[in-house]
């Protein structure tokens, strides 16, 4: 991950530490590598959600070709993930996509494009061989790397290329981190990155299924009362953290709870109701 650059349209504010729904960009995009074996950031260290590995190119500033190979020194690792970290949109679906991609192709790499058709190389997987060998061979040409184009290694690979223009998107001035922060407040994800940064401030890795949960406060606030919902979820949470705090732990609890809700509510349905007078005639 390349964290290290200037960030000059921001006035040299220090981008990654940048906050986006509450969290660092650094932080973010390390939650959508967190399945990674190594993870490495170039750029001077700093307080991070999750445990990385620090490199820096030298001289500092060198330049994304120059951070690239400070980065691939501390991994042996066959594919390599390469991204900015300055993506407040990347996802783990996303970055499993590329390098399924990867591994079922047979090109040097697979990058996104953004919402321009514009290749992203700092959003894409490598194969790490090709990617030396073009280092490697820049080195010899022009015996540094610092201030060369990323462009001068990437167009000599083998790519293919995926549209995803929400993924791609990168934050290089502030209007693009006021769009950032204006779109997860929007309706329809404003939940689901509410649920990432509570789950980063807490340490918890657990992919919730939020429909269940959401589905649970709803029961209990309807059939039982409007209070009962914020408790219900957390007994949940106790309870599922007990049995093993699993997500199949979270959803058996969430169901038993769920069930419990609706019978209440069906018993009070029942006793809203008068009975019928049984008028038989006494045998």
């Amino acid at each position: 991950m390349l964290a290290g650059g200037a960030a000059r349209r921001l006035g040299g504010v220090d981008k990654p530490g940048v906050r986006v729904g509450g969290r660092a960009l650094l932080d973010r995009v390390l939650t959508a590598c967190a399945d990674a074996r190594t993870t490495v950031v170039v750029a001077d260290p700093r307080p991070t959600e999750r445990p990385v590995v620090w490199a820096r190119e030298e001289p500092p500033g060198g330049g994304p070709l120059a951070a690239l190979a400070a980065g691939l020194r501390h991994t042996t690792a066959d594919q390599v993930l390469v991204v900015s970290a300055d993506l407040p949109f990347l996802g783990y679906r996303t970055v499993r996509g590329l390098l399924t991609s990867l591994r079922h192709g047979a090109a040097d790499g697979v990058l996104l494009t953004d919402s321009d058709g514009r290749d992203q190389p700092l959003v894409a997987a490598y194969r790490a061989g090709p990617l030396r060998r073009g280092l490697a061979a820049l080195t010899g040409r022009h015996g540094e790397l610092t201030g060369l184009p990323l462009r001068r290694l990437t167009g000599s690979l083998g790519l293919t290329r995926t549209s995803d223009p929400v993924a791609s998107f990168d934050c290089d001035t502030w209007d693009d981190i006021a769009t950032a922060r204006a779109r997860i407040r929007e309706h329809g994800h404003v939940l689901d990155e509410w649920i990432s940064a509570v789950k980063d401030e807490l340490g918890i890795d657990l992919d919730v299924d939020t429909g269940v949960l959401l589905d649970l406060a709803r029961d209990a606030a309807h059939g039982v009362a409007r209070p009962a919902a914020p408790l219900t979820t957390f007994l949940v949470g106790y309870a599922a953290a007990r049995a093993g705090g699993d997500r199949e732990a979270v959803a058996e609890a969430a169901h038993k709870a769920a069930a419990l809700a609706l019978r209440w509510a069906d018993e009070e349905t029942l006793d809203a109701t008068p009975e019928t007078p049984d008028t038989r005639p006494d045998a």
